[in-house]
């Protein structure tokens, strides 16, 4: 039986859709195709070990997996709850109609949980303009996603929950944030305020004038004179950043994996690398 399902895939800080196609057959062999990297080639050894551990198997027939376009270079483990949910369906152990309308990405355990994935919130917004009613994820990368409106955002936390979800046994609500009211709220109180700071008057008044100007400012001093403290705190006296450009931040953060709980990034980031960094680490390095 052939099925067709899909997920995606980051390149830099966009997403671009991928079109999984499952074919099991007679004969018997694993075969993945489509320019996968090792990390999804090796995807069969955890969804074997997972579909045995939730009481699923993977069958003994011919598989054929298809990850379209099959010239773009395909990445990381987020595809294994894809693989496996197309893997069960067209072995015919999940019997679902509504596999085209969401997109699938996570990372499986071999007791069949859902690890998170990097590139959840470019995900998300791929996913609202290729039009898919819903987005099932990890449940670590749910509040993430959810910062996109107009698509539905169901954080799982297993390939089980997942399985329910689309046999319609369990009724998962979507979940739902307010990102302006949540973008304002953490606007007014930022999590290092340069109010905080006691005494330095003269090097307060020098960051200010700098970041009213929009000045450079080099800070020197022995260990411990609050060089770093002042710094980490001078994004809370810069003009806050616009809901689009807190959007195209935590873009950047979230295909490095890098987004804290609550979300969205609304504080212009901080960096400390060290003196001795290298120019090409200090512009990303190998990422």
């Amino acid at each position: 039986m052939l099925v067709q399902l899909f997920g995606s895939a980051v390149y830099g800080v966009d997403a671009h859709l991928i079109t999984i196609e499952v074919n099991i057959d007679k004969g018997i062999g694993y075969h993945l195709v489509g320019l996968p990297d090792n990390a999804i080639k090796e995807s069969n050894f955890r969804i074997a070990a997972a579909l045995q551990n939730i009481g699923y198997r993977l069958p003994g027939k011919k598989i054929t997996i298809n990850m379209a376009p099959a010239d773009l270079r395909k990445e990381g483990s987020a595809y294994d709850l894809t693989l496996a949910i197309g893997i069960l369906a067209a072995s015919e152990q999940l019997k679902t109609n509504a596999l085209k309308d969401y997109l699938v990405m996570g990372e499986i355990a071999l007791d069949g949980s859902l690890r998170p994935i990097k590139g959840a919130l470019p995900i998300a917004i791929q996913a609202l303009k290729d039009g898919f009613k819903g987005f099932i994820l990890p449940q670590e990368n749910a509040q993430e996603a959810a910062i996109v409106s107009g698509i539905d955002v169901y954080g799982m936390s297993s390939l089980l929950e997942v399985i329910d979800f689309f046999e319609g046994k369990s009724k998962v609500e979507p979940l739902l944030i307010n990102t302006r009211a949540i973008f304002e709220q953490q606007l007014r109180f930022p999590e290092l305020d340069f109010a905080d700071v006691k005494g330095q008057e003269t090097i307060k008044r020098c960051m200010e004038i700098a970041a009213a100007g929009g000045h450079n400012i080099i800070l020197i001093g022995p260990p411990g004179a609050g060089k770093t403290m002042l710094a980490k705190r001078l994004p809370s006296i810069l003009p806050p950043m616009s809901l689009g450009e807190a959007l195209e931040t935590t873009k950047i953060h979230s295909v490095l994996g890098r987004v804290k709980e609550k979300g969205l990034v609304h504080s212009r980031p901080f960096r400390a690398p060290h003196h001795t960094i290298s120019d090409v680490a200090l512009v990303g390095g190998g990422q």
